[in-house]
């Protein structure tokens, strides 16, 4: 793409000055375009810089300053608009080209912004988990949702306070989503934001301001005398004895369902599982197993399903409430949701609340009301963060408490 500059000779006001053209050619395309409000007289125009030339001390102010910087933001635009089409492999056009040119926007000279999404979505299925992905995937369809809705342009440099009131509204006004998803949505554009920068896709920071913190809501788990009433319930559907077997094994042993699905044979030692952790990257993590941990592995030794019968996490959270519901697990639950300011709460059975996400939940807290020390605990789940963990032994502590006070202020 060249862009070149020339002053229209058969256009010539009463004071002699020309009217300044670009001439701009690329794919065997030339586009001729006046420069609006830039003009020289054939004297002052410079062929060979292809500007306007200073006066001199004896002619009067020709404004040649104001005009050659209305050519050099000319040339400016033309060129990111060709920058962009090589950034983002584009083949330009005519077409698009004077689009884009004769737009008010300013040219936004970094990727697109979906496909630099969808770059930043493939790089990560080596390294993230399979449900870090998905919701990867998810959160981008949100956000083209509310582009094509609220027809706001996704770039880099739209990515400002403007779009967090836009799109904070959309999701709770027209979405209706919850605070806490919310929260999950803006930290995964955060995280993009942060990889294309790194990567030398755009240098806009206003991102970083943004603030949707996460609230505290309930821990679900199934107390000790549940999860032995569902281990010890006779099913007579086969579908319903794995997936209660598969549930309860994430709860023996405080693995993630996706971890579960990797398990192989080949992970399972005498007395204890050793495997590599997925979305921690931890490397030979062991795991004791207790007897009913090992009770289950037995039921699947040698059979088609060894270790564990493993179906997919749609299928399984929807047969994993009905096992709870058959098992009777049905007190009454109440949980507090926030949509803005918005207080939302809802009582249902327990039944309903049960997900593969609460078999992990259900063998931390059980294990610290045992009494396992809570260094262990830590170790046998990987927890990182200390203020995830410390819900639990916050629970724990209450759970103790309780049966202290039921025991020793009856007597």
């Amino acid at each position: 793409m060249q862009v070149s500059f020339e002053i229209r000779k058969d256009k010539i006001d009463r004071h002699g000055l020309m009217p300044v053209r670009a001439v701009i050619t690329f794919d065997g395309f030339r586009i001729r375009r006046t420069v609006e409000g830039a003009k020289s007289s054939l004297k002052h125009w410079n062929e060979k810089n292809e500007r306007i030339k200073a006066p001199n001390k004896s002619e009067p102010y020709n404004y040649h300053l104001e005009y050659n910087d209305k050519i050099e933001r000319f040339e400016q635009k033309a060129k990111e608009i060709f920058r962009f089409y090589h950034l983002n492999d584009m083949a330009p056009s005519q077409v698009d080209f004077l689009a884009r040119f004769d737009s008010d926007m300013v040219v936004n000279v970094s990727k697109d912004f979906v496909l630099c999404f969808n770059e930043f979505i493939d790089s990560g299925k080596l390294t993230k988990a399979e449900r870090t992905i998905k919701s990867y995937v998810t959160a981008l369809n949100v956000f083209k949702d509310f582009s094509e809705r609220k027809k706001y342009a996704l770039r880099f440099d739209t990515i400002n306070k403007e779009f967090f009131a836009k799109f904070q509204e959309f999701c709770f006004v027209e979405k209706k989503t919850k605070n806490n998803y919310f929260s999950r949505l803006i930290t995964t554009l955060k995280t993009f934001m942060r990889w294309a920068m790194e990567n030398d896709y755009h240098e806009n920071v206003d991102f970083l301001k943004f603030q949707a913190p996460e609230e505290d809501i309930e821990v679900i788990y199934l107390t000790l005398e549940e999860l032995m009433k569902l281990y010890h319930y006779e099913f007579e559907k086969e579908k319903l004895r794995r997936v209660r077997d598969v549930y309860c094994f994430g709860c023996f042993t405080g693995l993630r369902f996706s971890d579960l699905k990797n398990l192989r044979p080949s992970n399972i030692m005498e007395n204890e599982i050793k495997l590599n952790i997925q979305k921690t990257r931890t490397i030979d993590h062991r795991i004791p197993l207790n007897e009913y941990a090992k009770e289950i592995l037995r039921r699947y030794k040698d059979t088609i399903w060894e270790p564990l019968p493993i179906i997919s996490s749609q299928k399984f959270n929807s047969y994993v409430k009905e096992c709870c519901r058959f098992a009777g697990i049905d007190a009454p639950t109440s949980i507090t949701r926030y949509r803005g300011t918005k207080r939302l709460d809802k009582t249902v059975p327990k039944y309903e609340l049960i997900t593969s996400h609460t078999a992990r939940k259900t063998f931390v807290t059980n294990s610290l009301v045992l009494g396992m020390k809570e260094m262990v605990v830590r170790n046998i789940t990987g927890h990182k963060k200390e203020e995830t963990f410390r819900r639990y032994v916050k629970i724990a502590e209450n759970l103790k408490q309780e049966e202290m006070s039921k025991a020793w202020n009856n007597i």
